[in-house]
């Protein structure tokens, strides 16, 4: 479907020529309801030119009659009703065109995708190879799940044909046997006849009786070899759908959990759930049928038993059958909006359940009921090993029951569970050094779903992605720390919730870009440079040194702090995305920050340019802090040149004036480095001045201004120096009027106006 929503996106000619491939012969319509039908057969694997190949493209033709027919029959309402009546006169219509030549629906259809793709990739101006290889790779494996359905879908039409010529046959044969019947009786009859006439009578029915029995006999091994046909072809069929359910839900349904879980670590949304319950659906009409025919074999067996396998061969069947319906309902119980995974107690929290097969196996006509429980690491591995958690929970969650609902406009079946909350938890021993904002826990979802009446029952559970719970807002930092690096390196088929203690640098570098483009709002991620700063900082190592095969630890993470330091390698990070995605979007994203540079760095880098020139880059010594470093003259002594820190700005100080308008109040900051004019990067962030007072009153502007160098500078060394421990300006402690008049702000009026106000 990939090259139909990207066909969409055309504009101008690209667009008419793309519209211009459709109409009464094919109509667009057919294109774009039947998109992933269409873009998943083998079109190219028909040769036009072999007349022989005609029966494939006959079969591609009723193949694609068919879907159009499943479609229009899935229609309802209003709006619905129309679709229905388009969809099978389109049906209708391409029967008609194409019944007699086939060869030319799949030369026309050919003929679109091609134009299609090229159209695609000319505007796109598509050269990335990586994601050509990709985007063919994901048509290729459709293209073999269709396939398979394809094929599933014509042997399991070959069986209901072998079942019906069976069933004829078998009825026949019930019909002779009541012949032989009779026979037997009229020769039993004899016996009252005077000799002559039973002389007379009896060699013919004799006669007969031994044809009827020779045949009856012959039609039974026949019947016989019919029935144990249709099992192995049952088998077949079977195998074929568990190996098509194996590719479904063990390949394509893991991988999107995967993306679900990578998504909330920052990575697109995993999207394709439509796709997955396409494909489950079908799953589930074709094993049903397959049961249906079983069931009615099991049927005739019964009907007229012969000696022989087919009774362990059809209880084999219908217990294969059966397993396969248990494993396609209880592994398509999934959670599609997962709750929240840093979790608050006292808080509204949602979540979205839902059945991919449950608008085909009649589910929704008792709708179950969901109920949804919060239990602890240790339950979850009891609950995964069946072993009995007495229904313990780990705490209390509100509003947790809710009836799912099917929606006919998307075939869907869901739960939409608006608000709940966790009324209270109850944590269990920690382990060492386990702090609370490492416990985990899971929601755990669970059903009970009635098939076909009650003809089958299931109990079915899910789990959601592990959660943190916490009680404090202050406790958030930390929770979301165990969330990304069990996100970010949790195991398909793991003990919950168990990840690696410890992983090399490269993958931790992919995690913390993925999640600081996503808080940040940015394309913009960790360049290079910015990630051999951070494995500085994570290992106290040489930058000069290879990262690539180091490991980073949990506790180096996230336990203990950085050296000399009162926080971990987390916390600072975690600042520097806080600060950045609630005050320096922007700038980031305009490139005006560097921001991931040390003190040495900065100041190699500004030495070497003009006075004035500056540049922004996060604070080593404290959390979610940016200073600006600049390169000026020492007043104190001609010709010699410094490198000038700002004490770090925090969200507390842009809550009062913006980063942009702070570098508009320094005229001493003149280049943004390496060469940029300050007011070309930053003029059109700058608050613009007050015109006019306003009932009189003319509004103070708070201005931010650095002290005189010469007042600050050492001498060469000064006890009482207004500097910090690394050189940089404590503004609080000069006489910075900016912060000044903020303090005067932040009190109260009574207390700032001994006298009345004018």
């Amino acid at each position: 479907m990939a090259v139909w929503i990207q066909a969409q996106q055309l504009q101008g000619d690209a667009l008419h020529q793309m519209q211009s491939l459709y109409g009464q012969h094919f109509p667009i319509e057919v294109r774009h309801y039947l998109s992933q039908w269409i873009e998943g057969q083998l079109w190219d694997a028909i040769d036009l030119e072999n007349p022989q190949e005609e029966f494939k493209a006959k079969r591609m033709l009723e193949g694609l009659i068919q879907e159009l027919q499943n479609k229009a029959e899935h229609q309802v309402g209003e709006d619905g009703f129309l679709l229905k009546i388009k969809l099978g006169h389109y049906a209708s219509q391409l029967k008609s065109t194409y019944d007699r030549c086939p060869l030319e629906l799949v030369r026309c259809i050919k003929h679109i995708l091609y134009t299609e793709q090229r159209l695609v990739r000319e505007a796109t101006n598509v050269s990335e190879e990586p994601e050509g290889a990709m985007m063919d790779s994901m048509s290729h494996k459709y293209q073999q799940i269709n396939q398979a359905f394809e094929e599933l879908r014509l042997l399991t039409q070959d069986t209901e044909n072998d079942l019906r010529k069976l069933q004829h046959n078998q009825e026949y044969f019930i019909i002779q046997y009541q012949e032989s019947l009779r026979i037997q009786a009229q020769l039993s009859s004899l016996a009252s006849l005077p000799p002559a006439d039973r002389q007379l009578r009896e060699p013919a029915l004799l006669s007969k009786r031994a044809t009827v029995e020779a045949w009856l006999t012959r039609e039974a091994n026949t019947l016989q070899k019919y029935r144990l046909d249709l099992a192995e072809k049952h088998q077949k069929t079977l195998q074929l759908l568990r190996k098509q359910q194996t590719v479904i839900l063990e390949d394509e349904l893991l991988q999107w959990k995967r993306r679900q879980q990578l998504a909330g670590n920052g990575a697109p949304p995993e999207g394709g759930l439509d796709i997955l319950q396409s494909w489950c659906e079908k799953l589930a009409e074709t094993t049903w049928l397959n049961r249906q025919q079983i069931r009615r074999a099991e049927h005739l067996r019964q009907q007229l038993p012969i000696p022989g396998p087919i009774e362990e061969l059809l209880n084999d069947l219908n217990s294969t059958v059966t397993d396969i319906i248990s494993a396609l309902v209880t592994s398509t119980f999934i959670i599609e909006k997962q709750p929240p995974q840093v979790l608050k107690t006292q808080t509204k929290f949602v979540a979205t359940v839902r059945l991919l097969v449950g608008g085909k196996l009649n589910v929704h006509m008792n709708p179950p009921q969901v109920k949804a429980t919060i239990i602890s690491e240790q339950q979850a591995k009891a609950l995964l090993k069946n072993e009995s958690t007495r229904n313990d929970s780990s705490g209390e969650i509100l509003n947790n029951n809710c009836v799912m609902e099917y929606h006919q406009t998307t075939g869907t079946l869901s739960a939409h569970f608006r608000n709940m909350s966790l009324k209270r938890i109850k944590r269990s021993d920690r382990r060492g050094a386990e702090s609370v904002t490492e416990e985990k826990f899971t929601i755990l979802f669970e059903s009970q779903f009635s098939v076909a009446g009650n003809e089958l029952v299931f109990q079915v559970k899910t789990l959601s992605l592990p959660v943190v719970v916490i009680v404090h807002g202050s406790q958030d930092n930390n929770a979301t720390a165990t969330v990304l690096w069990d996100n970010a390196f949790a195991e398909p088929g793991r003990v919950p919730f168990l990840v690696p203690d410890k992983v090399l640098w490269p993958q931790l570098c992919e995690a913390l870009n993925m999640k600081y483009k996503a808080e940040v709002q940015s394309k913009r991620g960790l360049s290079d440079e910015n990630l051999m700063f951070l494995a500085t900082k994570a290992f106290s190592s040489n930058p000069e040194s290879d990262c690539r095969n180091m490991t980073m630890t949990w506790s180096q993470f996230n336990r203990e702090s950085l050296p000399n330091r009162n926080f971990t390698f987390w916390q600072w990070f975690d600042g520097v995305m806080e600060l950045t995605k609630k005050h320096l979007k922007p700038h980031w994203n305009d490139g005006a920050i560097l921001g991931f540079v040390n003190k040495q760095q900065a100041q190699d880098m500004l030495l070497s340019k003009p006075n004035g020139t500056f540049l922004l880059r996060f604070s080593d010594s404290e959390i979610g802090g940016i200073t600006i470093a600049w390169v000026a003259e020492n007043p104190n002594k001609a010709g010699e040149r410094l490198v000038w820190n700002l004490m770090p700005y925090t969200t507390k100080d842009f809550s009062i004036r913006s980063l942009a308008d702070r570098i508009s109040d320094l005229n001493h900051l003149l280049f943004l480095y390496p060469d940029r004019p300050k007011d070309d990067v930053f003029a059109k962030y700058y608050t613009p001045p007050l015109s006019k007072a306003v009932d009189g009153y003319v509004k103070p502007q708070i201005k931010q201004v650095v002290p005189d160098l010469s007042v600050v500078l050492p001498r060469p060394l000064r006890s009482d120096s207004m500097l910090d421990g690394e050189g940089e300006f404590d503004l609080d402690d000069t006489m910075d009027v900016a912060r000044h008049v903020e303090e005067l702000l932040r009190r109260p009026m009574d207390s700032q106006w001994s006298g009345p106000q004018s």
